[in-house]
This record gives C-alpha cells, sequence and structure tokens, in this order.
C-alpha cells in the first residue's frame, strides 16, 4: 500500500526510509517521486486508447482535447508538482503544434516550456524537482539523439538488440545530465541506472 500510495500519488510519507534510500541509491527514485515519468504514462495510455476514434479532424480535436483535460486534471489532483507542471506543459504545447499541424522538435517544445514555466513561476527554478526534470529533458532532448544514432541503421525496428540500446542510450542520456545533480544534492551517483 505504501508503495502504491508513493508511485501513484507521489507521498512517500509512510515508506520505510531505506526503501526511499534503496530507490535513490540505485537511480530510481524517479519512480517514486512524481515526474514526467508518470504524466507520460497517462498521456500514451490515453492517446493510444483514444486512437480507436479515428484520425479525421474531429476525432484528433476531441483526442487532444481529453488528453489534455486529463493530464490537467491528474497534475491539479497530484499537487501540480514543478516536474509534473513541466510534464504538462510539454504535453499541452506537443498537442497544440498536432492541432495546427505545425511540425515540432523536441528542443523547440524544451525552450518553450521552460520559458513558459519560468515566467509563470521563477521561482521554481530553485526547485530540485524542476532541476532534475529540465536537466533530464535536455539530456533527451540534446544527447539521446545523437548518442542513439551510433547504431547502424540496417534494420533498427527489427533488431531487438537495436531496442536494447535505444533504452540505455536514453538512460545514459539522463545520466548525463541529471547525475550532477545528483551527487551535488544527495552525494551518490546512481550505479545501477542502466538496470
Amino acid at each position: 500500500n505504501s508503495f502504491l500510495k508513493a508511485l501513484l500519488c507521489g507521498d512517500r510519507s509512510s515508506l520505510p526510509e531505506h526503501i526511499t534510500k534503496s530507490f535513490r541509491e540505485s537511480g530510481a527514485s524517479h519512480i517514486l517521486a512524481l515526474s514526467g515519468l508518470h504524466l507520460g504514462i497517462i498521456y500514451m495510455m490515453t492517446r493510444r486508447g483514444l486512437s480507436i476514434l479515428g484520425n479525421n479532424p474531429a476525432a484528433r480535436k476531441f483526442r487532444s482535447a481529453a488528453t489534455i483535460l486529463l493530464c490537467c486534471g491528474y497534475t491539479i489532483l497530484t499537487g501540480a508538482g514543478s516536474s509534473l507542471t513541466r510534464a504538462l506543459i510539454f504535453v499541452m504545447l506537443n498537442e497544440a503544434g498536432t492541432l495546427i499541424n505545425r511540425s515540432h522538435e523536441l528542443k523547440q517544445v524544451f525552450y518553450s516550456a521552460l520559458l513558459i514555466q519560468l515566467t509563470m513561476s521563477p521561482s521554481s527554478s530553485v526547485s530540485l524537482g524542476f532541476q532534475l526534470s529540465y536537466a533530464a529533458m535536455a539530456g533527451i532532448a540534446f544527447i539521446f539523439p545523437w548518442l542513439k544514432g551510433f547504431w547502424p541503421e540496417i534494420s533498427r525496428k527489427l533488431n531487438p538488440v537495436h531496442w536494447i540500446w535505444k533504452t540505455a542510450a536514453m538512460s545514459i542520456s539522463c545520466q548525463i545530465t541529471t547525475g550532477p545533480l545528483a551527487w551535488f544534492y544527495f552525494g551518490t551517483f546512481p550505479v545501477h541506472f542502466l538496470l
């Protein structure tokens, strides 16, 4: 119960300290803290669930509106922490771009979300959740595309080793940018982050 409460609502008050410490040392503490990962899962599940509506303009508008409303609701219900707010802004920008048929790169969404969030709440920049969330997204936006390109182009989609490399490259990219913050704030570096 304590684990599920932490996982779904971000309430870690009833988790034993040794569990929290183990998650932090293994590099998996973002699973217990409400983060963009949680909202990303809700986002993907909503998009996939509503894909049965088709892809005509009306269905796309309904899907985007429902996705934004559900993500907003979850963010508000769980306290709208810095990392969830960042993820919500990402979702809203992504859906807005989709609705108006504009192509958008992750780097553009990253800069726009950062500007919007700092304009709305400049003091959030001192929040650990804000710093780790944007650091992780910086790794994904700027390092991951370069790192995953090390795998040869031939038959990427059919090769399970490519999927493993892509997953590892994502973890490495995030650790390059969040690792120094984890060391600065907690004095530890997550050595098991690849797992």
